[in-house]
């Protein structure tokens, strides 16, 4: 999917965001410690794009969603959008952008009233923010139904009278209903069936297509995310670990975790010849208490002494096989190395494999390039792979 940038400010801006919930305990209730749900993270959407956000479960995707819609508060970092920083608004500027960012929700029974019909979930949000009248409501809902591949003859039927499917199609709708620029898919697919799935991921495709959303999908599967995204970011405890465009991290992963989680996709083939995959050892660390350094290295097989000592800054790679990821000490003499490893790629002969090294730009520039506006290939790790 190849989305054309007119914009260079980002629609949604993150910087440095953090959200950590207060662990309560002792004989009189007091706070014990944290759980660092988000921890540091930085990226942008432009206008029109997709951004697809992948990781194991409690990595902190679904809690990013949910504070770039404003259903809580980061408890540090700031959120643009538009260029706008949402924590300086006043509530009633607040109110009047809300519409302009909402959510699908994981479990789409659980984010419709059970006691209400579907018109009426569809209606009321509608004519409060005065999105239609009541004279063009019932033809403003038709037309919903009619983007998401619904019947008009379910209007008056109630949520538990339809399937897995159906109900998320109608959340798809309900998300739609206010006109919004801005949406979070919070893993709309993951508990559907796969031939479901397919319908779903298609709808979603149409859908940014034809209205020109900007979408933040999460999910699990690589695959999925990879079908509906210009870019994917890779969550790992709290942090992401790589982002870059879809293609280039999909099939040429930087980070040795967003390799596992490629390695780990069944071949949906029972004739293939059987890969080695490089399974990943122990549990995902605990957030209340990260590991120290790359809070990857306890299950990293590439793993040095230096992986529990320093936390890896983002650094850029270069978007080629042969890669590199230097550490932050290694910044100042980046430049050159890459200046040389380019001159031996352009003397090297037949067979002989030129070594590449990652091009790397100093801190500030690497920030600048962190906002989005080059959508470049990042990865935290601090070890030279070439693997």
């Amino acid at each position: 999917m190849v989305i054309e940038m007119k914009e260079q400010i980002p629609l949604i801006r993150v910087e440095n965001m953090k959200k950590y919930y207060p662990v309560k305990g002792g004989i009189i209730p007091h706070t014990t410690g944290y759980i660092k749900a988000v921890d540091g993270v930085s990226f942008s959407i432009m206008r029109g794009e997709t951004l697809g956000l992948v990781g194991e479960s409690g990595c902190g995707k679904s809690t990013i969603g949910r504070q770039l819609v404003g259903l809580e508060e980061p408890t540090e970092g700031n959120i643009y959008y538009k260029g706008m920083n949402l924590s300086e608004m006043k509530k009633e500027e607040r109110r009047k952008i809300r519409t302009n960012l909402q959510m699908i929700f994981q479990d789409s029974y659980s984010s419709l009233n059970p006691r209400k019909h579907i018109y009426e979930i569809l209606a009321q949000p509608m004519l409060y923010h005065k999105v239609s009248t009541r004279e063009t409501v019932e033809k403003d809902i038709l037309k919903l139904f009619d983007m998401v591949g619904l019947s008009k003859n379910v209007l008056g039927r109630y949520p538990h009278e339809f399937s897995g499917g159906q109900r998320q199609r109608i959340s798809i709708a309900k998300a739609l209903s206010l006109n919004p620029e801005f949406i979070v898919c919070d893993e709309p697919v993951s508990a559907l069936d796969v031939s479901i799935q397919a319908q779903i991921l298609n709808l979603l495709r149409s859908l940014q297509k034809e209205l020109h959303l900007t979408l933040l999908f999460v999910g699990h599967g690589l695959g999925a995310v990879n079908y509906v995204s210009d870019r994917i970011a890779v969550m790992y405890l709290g942090k992401i670990v790589e982002i870059g465009r879809a293609e280039e991290v999909f099939r040429h992963p930087v980070h040795p975790y967003t390799r596992a989680l490629l390695e780990a996709v069944p071949v949906p083939d029972p004739e293939a010849e059987e890969k080695e995959r490089g399974i990943l050892q122990g549990e995902i660390g605990s957030s209340a208490a990260p590991p120290a350094g790359c809070r990857f290295h306890p299950r990293c097989p590439y793993a040095a002494e230096i992986c529990g000592k320093e936390e890896p800054a983002m650094i850029k790679a270069a978007g080629r096989r042969d890669w590199a990821v230097q550490t932050k000490k290694a910044a100042d003499g980046a430049e050159q190395t890459a200046k040389d490893a380019d001159r031996t790629a352009q003397t090297a002969k037949g067979g002989d494999k030129a070594v590449q090294a990652a091009e790397i730009g100093d801190k500030n520039d690497a920030a600048a390039d962190m906002d989005g506006i080059d959508n470049g290939h990042y990865a935290a790790c601090p070890r030279i792979l070439d693997k």
